[in-house]
């Protein structure tokens, strides 16, 4: 562009008010100075802008074209400013996350709930994905964060929040025998056992657990989601490995009890990740303050 975006702006304050001197007023400058951009825009495009006379100024054929432009090249600007601004205090702008649905329903609703509350503006896009589908939603850049099970050994991932939580197995009332009595590895292994699917993160940090004293867990019943497996476990198909976190409402009801092992499973964490090296979103960064505060 030609001229300096200042003598735009001066030229299209001028065009509006058809006088220099009250463009110079809403503007805060001399008279002189708002003539002396409007002559250094003229000269430097090499046309004559405006039509002088003792009352009032006219636009030029030529000044009619650049005022049109320009003043629609300095209304977009400005609309940019107010989107920035508004995407800064979170009044537009989105928040794309992936968790699978126990995470969402458990550790974020009430997060979620008051984020809305707050920036009511923000559109929200929740993936329903196990850990691994809310990584390769991560990679491919059509989520902000991801809250994935961990540990997880990706160097190209960024670790913002952790929540801790336990694994446990739980059954119902046809194992009642089993409350109060602390079973080793070996015992548990020859159980009826309900199990999340082998590729899921949670499932194979439990088996990892038991294979490192050599005993391979063999599920009767796979599932490819938590969703039932507090059902299974109450109408006694068998124990169900599930999270203590997820499953508190039926424990405290009775409906399940939680096995005492000798050496219980080392908890672990659910955790906000994201790309290492690419910033957080506006959104999401208020998201992660806000699941911090409420820890």
């Amino acid at each position: 562009m030609g001229g300096k975006l200042e003598n735009y702006r001066i030229f299209c304050k001028v065009a509006q008010h058809r006088s220099f001197s009250c463009a110079a007023q809403e503007l805060y400058l001399s008279q002189p100075a708002v003539s002396q951009s409007i002559r250094q825009l003229e000269e430097q495009l090499g046309i004559q802008l405006f039509l002088r006379n003792c009352k009032r100024v006219e636009l030029t054929a030529e000044g009619k074209l650049l005022y049109e432009y320009a003043s629609s090249a300095l209304g977009l600007l400005e609309s940019a400013e107010q989107q920035l601004s508004g995407l800064h205090q979170l009044q537009v702008g989105q928040l794309r996350l992936g968790a699978g649905d126990m995470t969402a329903r458990y550790l974020l609703l009430s997060g979620l709930e008051r984020f809305h509350q707050l920036y009511p503006q923000v559109h929200l896009s929740i993936y329903n994905r196990t850990s691994m589908g809310s990584l390769e939603l991560l990679r491919a850049g059509r989520i902000d964060a991801a809250f994935v099970n961990l540990p997880i050994e990706d160097e190209r991932i960024t670790v913002h929040w952790e929540h801790p939580i336990q694994d446990i197995f739980v059954a119902g009332e046809k194992f009642a025998h089993l409350k109060g009595k602390k079973l080793n590895a070996r015992e548990l292994a020859s159980l009826p056992l309900i199990m999340l699917e082998q590729k899921a993160n949670s499932r194979l940090y439990v088996q990892r657990f038991f294979l490192r004293k050599g005993i391979e867990l063999k599920p009767e019943i796979e599932l490819a989601s938590y969703e039932l497996m507090g059902e299974l476990a109450r109408i006694n198909l068998g124990l169900s490995c599930m999270v203590r976190e997820f499953c508190s409402e039926e424990l405290s009801g009775g409906k399940i009890f939680a096995l005492e092992l000798s050496d219980p499973i080392p908890p672990r964490s659910v955790g906000m990740v994201s790309l290492r090296g690419v910033s957080l979103s506006p959104a999401a960064s208020k998201f992660l303050e806000l699941l911090r505060s409420m820890e």
